[in-house]
């Protein structure tokens, strides 16, 4: 995620319930500790599962390489010693997988596709992170194209042009979950949520109930049945996954003046949290009784707001970044803020990744900021230049490496 930084773009906000990891992970059985395998890492939630933060932190990072691979701001999927990225060079969309360890290209596949830009006209490359499982990689470029790579050769084994896109182009990420591709197609006006099938690319099921802006799909398990969860133009819905059928909607219209919605909700147990526009941040209890769902407010901060990028939720609170470019923490039980923190740089864009011990922050002017998880204060750590401008992809911190996609290029860095 994410990804439709633009003039007037967004970022996404996303995090899974136990059951629907237990899912993820059986699609994705051969990931190792460290992988970032898709948007947000393993599970969709922006925590690095490995990554060994250092007593005492260097002054400078270690730079091991630096290769060129054009424009874009898909984060990469690392899986095992292959990194899979998504840019555009020319014309042309291209997915490349680089040697993770010496960033030597193993084999690249592309297509031309056009752009035609609105508000987003420097940000002609892919903002849709790649999802890998099953041996296979899925890209989904700007204007919709769904596409489908061997992940060892690069052979293309299907590709399927989904219809419309919205204004700053198509930005929801792709889940792939029990041999199935979710990914959220179309506008605002006309779109919605489709599964198709991982081996085939064959349509399994559509839902047409609201159009699409730019956050992306994430799972869910209410009382045994698999959910998606996703953020469309005007509502938070919950489609069954198996079926695609319609099981709970909360309205979340776009209420004048700038915004749309683009943060993708956040699952922790059977709460879904979300924010958007200029609209705060609101959390909802999901409960099924009988055969009917509800979703029952829990809080609403209307403070603080993350249009443009994705929070992260860690022992208990919400750690992300306001269109107003300060990082924040708000408690996920209660929705009461406990401290904000001006963050230069970012015109509201950034990422924060939940990496143990510590919480890494990149804004879009490069500098990645290392501060304590706490609820009481903002402490930082350190700061490093990391990238060259236009880094709204996710650093992927693991062991001590960290990968950074910058305006045209992948950067290994290791803390040494």
């Amino acid at each position: 995620m994410p990804h439709t930084p633009s003039r007037s773009a967004n970022r996404r906000f996303v995090l899974t319930s136990a059951c629907a990891v237990g899912a993820l992970f059986a699609s994705l059985a051969t990931l190792g500790a460290g992988d970032w395998p898709q948007w947000r890492g393993p599970n969709r939630d922006g925590r690095a599962t490995d990554f060994k933060a250092p007593q005492t932190w260097p002054k400078e990072l270690t730079q091991k390489w630096k290769v060129t691979v054009g424009d874009g701001v898909a984060t990469p999927a690392l899986v095992g010693d292959k990194l899979f990225v998504f840019t555009r060079e020319n014309n042309s969309e291209v997915t490349r997988c680089l040697g993770a360890a010496s960033g030597k290209e193993a084999w690249a596949d592309k297509y031309e596709v056009a752009f035609k830009p609105t508000a987003d006209a420097g940000f002609p490359g892919p903002r849709c992170s790649p999802a890998v499982a099953g041996g296979k990689v899925v890209t989904l470029g700007v204007n919709g194209t769904l596409s489908c790579l061997d992940a060892e050769s690069g052979k293309k084994l299907w590709r399927v042009e989904t219809k419309g896109m919205p204004r700053f182009h198509t930005s929801s990420s792709p889940v792939i979950v029990d041999k199935i591709v979710i990914a959220q197609f179309g506008g605002e006006s006309s779109g919605g949520i489709a599964a198709y099938e991982l081996e085939s690319g064959n349509e399994k099921w559509k839902w047409t109930g609201d159009g699409t802006a730019y956050a992306s799909p994430v799972l869910m398990t209410v009382d045994g049945t698999q959910t998606v969860i996703a953020e469309t133009a005007a509502n938070v819905v919950g489609l069954d996954a198996a079926e695609g059928k319609l099981l709970w909607k909360s309205a979340y219209p776009v209420t004048g003046g700038r915004g749309y919605n683009s943060s993708t909700p956040i699952v922790e147990g059977q709460t879904v949290i979300f924010s958007g526009s200029n609209r705060g941040t609101r959390a909802l209890k999901i409960e099924k009784k009988g055969d009917e769902y509800t979703a029952k407010e829990v809080w609403n901060n209307k403070e603080q707001s993350a249009l443009y990028n994705t929070p992260v939720l860690k022992s208990g609170s919400v750690f992300g970044l306001t269109s107003a470019d300060a990082l924040f923490c708000v408690s996920a039980e209660t929705g009461k803020v406990a401290w904000t923190e001006p963050l230069a740089g970012g015109r509201g864009y950034g990422n924060v990744v939940d990496a143990g011990t510590v919480l890494l922050a990149l804004p879009p002017n490069g500098q990645l900021t290392v501060f304590e998880p706490s609820d009481k204060e903002f402490k930082k750590i350190a700061n490093y230049k990391v990238g060259a401008g236009k880094t709204y992809a996710y650093p992927i911190a693991t062991g001590n490496r960290i990968f950074v996609k910058d305006a045209d290029s992948v950067i290994l860095w290791t803390v040494e």
